[in-house]
């Protein structure tokens, strides 16, 4: 008898020992080699993340993550990210709170329309980009805007935000982002060009539709700002391209006759808003441009991205000519 209470009592001890060893294990042993991004959608079950973070493979003892999860009824939908410090209790309990790891929106590229931000924004946070566009529609007149001058508050950027932010969060961190951008100094330097701030973000959206060579776009600025002072029509391909949707493959002299106050072949001045979403490039640009008397660019009849540019109109048809040529020899090699 005393043989068997002793034996228990060793079984009972050892017992006590693994499950003291495992809580501790648990809560203060880290249990993971390396990283691994979470992302939690609406409706996932606590054993759907479970095994989403242990086929990660970034987990060294699996049994302590199931015992930890075990004690959840749910989990907060988000972005976490789980690396070599935690502990096996540390993320189920991150999990339980939805204590999120901020993620990284990027907003780069061709932004033309308030459906391509929309679309941007979809594809990196939990919203999907129908709700986003729905919002730019149905909500952007409680800030003053409008989906045609939306771009006057966006500026293409990385920004940090939790993936499960709402519509209005994300346009409310894009326009505090702006307004932060804009200090005085550079409204001060948008005035020097005879602009105002809305007007210069404008124009830095032509810049950007002429070309993405940064080190031209200076100069292509001081063309365009050239024509305003001067009296000219601004002629810029790109807004012609605007009132078509960006949907012509190449603009031809009928396309120039469009009847649309951002056509600006056909009326003086600036166009009513942006024709795309500037990036920061863009619009130094414009703030910062190059001083020269060029009145006239076209592309460069080698194809590599740059421009001729010519202070005259004869200057420019003999750049224009050379391009054409070129133009028409790449479309027979074809």
């Amino acid at each position: 008898m005393k043989k068997v209470t002793v034996a228990l009592l060793v079984v009972a001890l050892l017992v006590g020992a693994i499950v003291g060893y495992g809580m501790y294990y648990d809560r203060k042993v880290p249990n993971f080699d390396g990283t691994a991004e979470l992302f939690v959608y609406p409706g996932m079950s606590v054993s759907e993340v479970a095994d989403s973070l242990v086929a990660s493979g970034v987990v060294k003892n699996p049994k302590s993550v199931t015992r930890c999860f075990k004690k959840l009824s749910s989990v907060a939908p988000g972005h976490y990210s789980v690396d070599g410090t935690c502990t096996s209790m540390y993320v189920a309990r991150m999990l339980r709170a939805g204590w999120q790891t901020p993620v990284n929106l990027t907003l780069s590229g061709s932004i033309r329309t308030y459906r391509s931000l929309a679309r941007k924004v979809g594809a990196q946070m939990l919203l999907d980009s129908a709700a986003v566009a729905s919002f730019a529609v149905d909500s952007l007149g409680s800030y003053g805007l409008d989906t045609l001058q939306l771009f006057t508050r966006v500026i293409p950027d990385t920004y940090q935000m939790l993936w499960t932010a709402s519509a209005r969060d994300i346009f409310e961190r894009l326009f505090k982002e702006s307004d932060a951008w804009w200090t005085a100094d550079r409204i001060a330097a948008a005035k020097r060009q005879g602009l105002t701030k809305n007007e210069a973000i404008t124009l830095a959206s032509i810049v950007d539709g002429e070309t993405r060579y940064v080190p031209e776009q200076p100069t292509i600025a001081g063309v365009y700002l050239n024509r305003l002072h001067s009296g000219m029509k601004l002629q810029a391909d790109p807004t012609v391209a605007y009132c078509f949707g960006y949907t012509l493959n190449r603009i031809l002299k009928a396309h120039l006759a469009v009847d649309s106050p951002y056509n600006t072949y056909k009326y003086f001045g600036l166009p009513p808003g942006p024709i795309s979403c500037p990036p920061k490039a863009c619009l130094e640009a414009v703030l910062n441009p190059a001083s020269h008397n060029y009145l006239f660019f076209c592309a460069d009849p080698s194809f590599n991205g740059s421009h001729r540019f010519a202070a005259t109109y004869a200057e420019h048809m003999i750049n224009a000519r050379a391009f054409q040529r070129a133009l028409t020899e790449r479309q027979k090699s074809r």
